[in-house]
């Protein structure tokens, strides 16, 4: 089992956007300390939700700072940026990294972002599939060209090219962000694992997973990789000596953030939204996922992993919004959860 966080750069009440960077570097170097296998970035535009606005750039901060562990994007908002420039970045952090850079994707949602970048509605509602195919053919061939809809030019050697890295693998793994069947299906038949959301539980991730399965089948590609999919499970981890404690650390700051946050996403169309509630949303969070005492934390992801048969999880270390608190969870993560697991 591989243990990682995921960080957000979470802006929470009465915070400065400084001190939310800061305690997410801050929790990824600890990360490495405690011995995570990874750190997962998220990526947010114009809203205290993330103040990370290039899960990319930071990635490459960290990677420099680190030696050991992985470090991986969820997600790169692919509809707001150039596949090949995206392509690009992700084969230099590969390279010069020794393949501990992750690259997750997604289609991220119908925000201004796709106004203020110049991609336009049709960038996520149509235009993903085309995006993500021209991305993995960089990443994965010595030259490429495009005549699609979207992005057309001439062929063009790629440069650096990222399977002449001594690594294991002829170029980073991408994983997708999986929220739909339709999402699933696009990257099972494409072979590419999934990034499973912190916002439904066991049963449901369980059942993406048969569908990925069923579509990567179908889709001819071996059964050996079908079956060893390294898919990653989103979640929340809040460790305390009493289960009560960790739910009220959890309880008491993460739903101001939410509702500062979430509600401050604007739709580029001007579309209804509708937002859960923070409260309610975060006791859901606290009943899904790792969020109790070392050993609750443990069996609760040995359980996941065996309902699902995810073995990678990408944790939520920062829910309390203070930064002591924050390093000490991922501390007793490394320490008192870790050795639990296999």
């Amino acid at each position: 089992m591989h243990v990682g966080s995921f960080v957000l750069a979470a802006q929470f009440p009465g915070q400065g956007q400084g001190e939310a960077l800061h305690r997410a570097v801050r929790s990824a170097e600890v990360a490495e300390e405690a011995g995570l296998d990874a750190v997962w970035l998220a990526e947010h535009h114009f809203v205290p939700y993330g103040t990370c606005p290039s899960a990319i750039t930071l990635a490459a901060l960290l990677l420099g700072r680190t030696r050991r562990i992985r470090v991986g994007t969820a997600v790169s908002v692919l509809p707001t940026v150039h596949p090949v420039a995206l392509g690009e970045q992700a084969a230099l952090l590969h390279m010069t990294s020794g393949g501990r850079f992750s690259l997750g994707v997604g289609r991220g949602g119908p925000w201004v972002d796709l106004e203020v970048f110049g991609a336009g509605l049709q960038a996520y509602e149509k235009g993903f599939p085309e995006s993500l195919d021209l991305l993995v053919r960089w990443l994965r061939e010595p030259s490429v060209g495009a005549a699609g809809e979207r992005f057309r030019f001439r062929e063009v050697p790629v440069v650096p090219r990222p399977s002449e890295a001594l690594t294991e693998t002829d170029g980073p793994e991408v994983i997708v962000a999986c929220t739909s069947p339709a999402s699933v299906r696009l990257a099972a038949e494409r072979g590419l694992p999934m990034l499973l959301g912190m916002h439904v539980g066991d049963e449901e991730k369980a059942e993406m997973v048969a569908l990925w399965r069923r579509q990567a089948r179908a889709a001819g590609h071996a059964p050996e990789k079908v079956l060893d999919a390294p898919h990653v499970s989103a979640g929340v981890c809040q460790l305390a000596d009493r289960r009560t404690d960790a739910v009220e650390a959890l309880v008491k700051a993460m739903p101001g953030w939410l509702r500062q946050g979430l509600g401050a996403h604007v739709t580029v169309d001007g579309r209804a939204r509708q937002m859960r509630d923070p409260v309610a949303y975060t006791e859901l969070l606290c009943g899904l996922h790792p969020v109790g005492t070392p050993r609750l934390a443990a069996d609760r992801l040995a359980a996941t992993s065996e309902r699902t048969g995810v073995s990678r999880f990408a944790l939520l270390v920062e829910g309390s919004g203070d930064l002591a608190a924050t390093e000490e969870n991922v501390r007793r993560l490394g320490a008192e959860v870790l050795p639990h697991l296999t």
